[in-house]
């Protein structure tokens, strides 16, 4: 019995000495450092290649090496090329089809559109200043009879306006017709005739007078053309002395159309420009024009120019004080376009999404040009045929967890292997007041002032929280002055934050 014993008990004590130098070998065998026992080659054992290892924390920075994040107390992990839910490449990610769907990313083509620089203006009616005529007297006498006794009357050409009563003329007739009753040389006559031609004594009342046999110190005004009385300067009975203007008449078989340009159309404008006026208020009417002349002035306050069209108005419908809606023709060509919703504007650049084959995107910087109702005029960029993201951009963004290359729009920054210390850079730190809108775990809202530093106007926007729990005083309705830095999941984090009373002065 007890050698039976004997034998259980060296046998038990082999099985423990085998099983401790067994153990003692395994543990002697593993690396020290849990690091390095990552596979250090960019495919693994079942083919798949490795584009690039990052730290799901912090999704901006790629490592060319597998190891331990310099984040966060983790191992790096890798991201392949064929990942069915998203892989980055260096220019763009990859969305898988059902992943699309589900997000209702919608596409729009680049495409070339027929437009022209035509635009509609909306000018007033005006007299054509070229057209006035002034009635004047070149003798002293008396209105005897006012045949036009109103402003704005219209007249045609040849009718009376006044009866004038010239005394000063009835001398010369005298001379005249005493000279023909003595008999004279005919030379003397011809000269008594230029007498009173240059005294502008009418030739139709030295023909009268002669007819007569006596003087004729009375004779009509007629209007010189048609148009409206636009002066009115005399009354029956008053004097009237030489040079001075009893009337003025302005034509209508032309009017002028006076409109405010803007600025940047005004610039496209030329004369002799082809315009099409339609009246305001019936636009069954249409008149035919032309560009006149572009004043040489601007209005400070609007940034207009104004521009003088000139209006055909044969059929005397158009007067003083109507608007006529102007569309001024301009030459036609093919622009390339984009839907405004697909361009991106960050402030200092335009970008747009560009998918590529098999489910990829690309950001793209693409140069803007002029609006044209839904859709923007691509100067550099695109191509014709290009397919563009409409609507979708920012979810592509957080689906694929890619901010290095969709978030801030802005290539990767330089990052070291594994196993590096992480680089110092400076953090710009910017300053702002403002009123909390809202309050939540992972950021703040606040509608601050203008930041000198980033040239931003006044605006509403979120910024995030380094941690849930940081500024637990702060409620919304507080007015604050905080700092905040690039960075966080909405772009720009908080840094410090406290409370200011109303009035207090930064």
């Amino acid at each position: 019995m007890n050698r039976t014993r004997m034998i259980g008990a060296s046998l038990l004590a082999a099985l423990m000495l085998a099983a401790s130098a067994f153990y003692l070998g395994r543990k002697t065998a593993q690396p020290s450092d849990e690091s390095m026992a990552t596979p250090t080659t960019s495919s693994t054992a079942d083919g798949r290649k490795v584009l690039y290892w990052h730290d799901p924390m912090v999704p901006g920075p790629r490592f060319e090496k597998p190891g331990k994040s310099p984040f966060m107390d983790m191992q790096l992990v890798p991201m392949y090329a064929d990942s069915a839910t998203g892989a980055a490449s260096e220019t763009g990610v990859k969305v898988s089809p059902t992943v699309q769907q589900n997000l209702g990313i919608r596409y729009a083509s680049v495409r070339r559109a027929e437009f022209s620089s035509s635009f509609d203006a909306v000018g007033a009616v005006q007299f054509d200043e070229r057209l006035n005529v002034a009635v004047q007297t070149r003798v002293a006498g008396y209105v005897e009879h006012l045949s036009v006794r109103a402003p704005m009357e219209r007249v045609r050409k040849g009718q009376a306006l006044a009866t004038i009563f010239a005394p000063e003329w009835l001398g010369p007739q005298n001379e005249l017709l005493a000279l023909k009753r003595s008999g004279v040389a005919p030379e003397l006559i011809a000269a008594a005739r230029e007498r009173m031609r240059a005294m502008s004594i009418p030739a139709e009342l030295i023909r009268r007078s002669e007819e007569a046999g006596t003087a004729q110190a009375r004779y009509v005004l007629a209007a010189p053309a048609d148009g409206v009385v636009a002066e009115l300067n005399v009354r029956e009975g008053v004097a009237v002395t030489p040079g001075m203007t009893l009337f003025r008449i302005a034509g209508l078989g032309k009017v002028w159309a006076v409109a405010e340009i803007p600025e940047a159309q005004a610039l496209r404008l030329a004369r002799g420009q082809k315009v099409k006026a339609i009246l305001q208020a019936d636009a069954a009417q249409s008149f035919d024009g032309t560009l006149d002349e572009i004043l040489p002035e601007i209005n400070a306050s609007t940034r207009t120019l104004k521009a003088r069209f000139e209006v055909d108005n044969s059929k005397g419908k158009l007067t003083p004080g109507m608007l006529l809606r102007l569309q001024v023709m301009g030459p036609s060509g093919t622009r390339l376009v984009v839907p405004s919703e697909a361009v991106i504007r960050t402030g200092r650049r335009a970008v747009v999404i560009v998918r590529k084959a098999e489910g990829a995107f690309e950001p793209r910087d693409v140069s803007l040009g002029m609006d044209f109702g839904d859709d923007t005029e691509v100067v550099s960029g695109l191509a014709e045929g290009d397919q563009v993201v409409a609507s979708g951009q920012f979810l592509i963004d957080s689906e694929a967890r890619l901010r290095s290359v969709l978030g801030n729009m802005a290539a990767p920054a330089a990052v070291p292997a594994a196993g590096a210390a992480a680089p110092t850079q400076a953090v710009v730190v910017h300053k702002a007041e403002g009123k909390v809108e809202s309050v939540a775990p992972d950021g703040i809202t606040i509608s601050h002032g203008p930041v000198a530093t980033l040239k931003w106007p006044s605006m509403t926007m979120g910024f995030a929280k380094a941690s849930p729990n940081a500024f637990p005083e702060i409620k919304s309705g507080d007015r604050v002055r905080f700092e905040f830095k690039e960075g966080g999941a909405m772009g720009y984090e908080l840094v410090s934050m406290q409370r200011v009373q109303p009035g207090t002065r930064p």
